[in-house]
């Protein structure tokens, strides 16, 4: 008899050892009704009184499906996404929703689109990091309910028409070449600016036009096909007598 008794306790109970892995917590239910959470490790749960369903706590990521929306300036975008979560509240996320995971998606899809429709294309573009934040406050606000933090939403890609592509690189090009006409005026206005400065400076400086006329003398020289014409003023050739004056000319003719 006592043989019988331990084996009908033995068939009950070794069903009724339940583990939980470090990375689970368990909800468990009694007649019906959530009584605990299972902590990790072997728990007991005794057939037909009592259930449980395992809730897995880590981080998990969800690839939010490309969405078509339009932004606030009537731009057509397709936007994808993916969201990381996980579970602070294991019975919210039994009791609170049916289906935490397709919740969670679809509430991602909905409030992407509300956020892209309340900004320009320039800011979609540009604060791509700003929208993330704004979208996983307002996903985060909407699941702590359901006992679900998220912690981070990234916008992996953007999508533009084809027609917009061609516009947004021609009005690069543009800046291009603005950016281009603007750093070569500025290389003129300093250039003008050096040339004036040395025209006053040879100006003012006795001896600096002659050295500057030597200099470009020198540089020329170096080519033996080059012809050097020399202007002598006439205060020079006045200074000589008549044939000293001809012997003068004929010298620098020659030359």
């Amino acid at each position: 008899m006592a043989l019988i008794i331990i084996v009908v306790l033995v068939t009950i109970l070794l069903p009724s050892i339940k583990q939980i892995n470090e990375y689970e917590r368990g909800v468990k239910y009694t007649l019906g009704k959530f009584s605990s959470i299972m902590t990790p490790g072997w728990k007991i749960v005794l057939p037909i009184f009592q259930s449980y369903q395992k809730v897995d706590i880590r981080t998990k990521a969800v690839d939010v499906p490309e969405q078509e929306a339009i932004t606030k300036d009537n731009v057509s975008v397709k936007i994808n996404a993916v969201i990381y979560y996980k579970i602070f509240d294991a019975s919210k996320s039994i009791l609170a929703v049916e289906n935490y995971y397709y919740a969670v998606s679809q509430l991602a899809q909905t409030t992407m689109r509300n956020v892209v429709g309340s900004v320009t294309l320039d800011e979609l573009l540009s604060e791509r990091e700003k929208l993330s934040d704004q979208i996983c406050k307002v996903i985060d606000t909407a699941t702590d309910p359901w006992g679900i933090k998220v912690e981070n939403v990234e916008l992996k890609d953007i999508s533009l028409p084809e027609e917009m592509k061609r516009v947004i690189a021609k009005a690069a090009e543009a800046e291009r070449e603005k950016q281009a006409v603007i750093t070569k005026a500025i290389g003129e206005v300093e250039a003008s600016n050096n040339l004036a400065l040395a025209a006053k400076t040879m100006s003012e400086v006795p001896g600096a036009l002659h050295l500057r006329t030597l200099s470009t003398i020198n540089d020329i020289s170096s080519d033996q096909s080059n012809t050097i014409i020399f202007a002598v003023p006439l205060e020079i050739l006045r200074a000589f007598d008549g044939d000293k004056a001809k012997d003068v000319i004929k010298k620098v003719t020659k030359k």
